[in-house]
């Protein structure tokens, strides 16, 4: 069941954002025997209101692109195209698109959550992986309140 703040972010997501139609328990269970880890509450929540959607803008113009449970894959396969260990840590697991090939990623490492979010920068991956939000829904806060901004990064400087 979610918390109520969870709630109320979902509710936000409905009102304001482009959500896709809800995971079925069937769609959920079938993505954690693929996976081998089972969703934190907050997720859970969230793929049960919306099976992914974009933030703020539809598709293809939007910044931030919540991953359909389909989508979802360990970040080495999406970032460096192998599933190796010299690739990344097999724990970090591809959730939000942000264009560009960047992505937020779950590390599921301390099972069973909440999983922390990192920023991954395809650049520099796997080398410098940031962590940005100890969950789910504290990174969802945090960037529904951003006005469509990668919130986490430094200000630009003026000259």
């Amino acid at each position: 069941m979610p918390t109520e703040h969870m709630k109320q972010l979902l509710a936000e997501v409905t009102a304001h954002h482009f959500p896709n139609a809800p995971a079925t328990p069937a769609q959920i269970a079938a993505f954690e025997a693929r996976v081998g880890w089972r969703l934190d509450a907050d997720l859970r929540a969230f793929y049960l209101h919306c099976d992914g959607g974009t933030l703020f803008e539809p598709r293809p113009d939007q910044n931030f692109r919540i991953l359909p449970l389909n989508e979802i894959q360990r970040a080495r396969v999406a970032m460096r195209g192998k599933d190796d260990d010299s690739r990344g840590l097999a724990s970090w697991w591809t959730l939000v698109y942000l264009g560009d090939s960047d992505y937020c990623l779950l590390d599921v490492a301390a099972q069973p959550g909440p999983y922390p979010i990192l920023d991954a920068f395809h650049e520099s991956y796997p080398r410098f992986v940031d962590p940005i939000a100890p969950s789910f829904g504290a990174w969802l806060e945090r960037t529904l309140c951003s006005n469509n901004q990668l919130w986490w990064l430094p200000e630009p400087e003026n000259d």
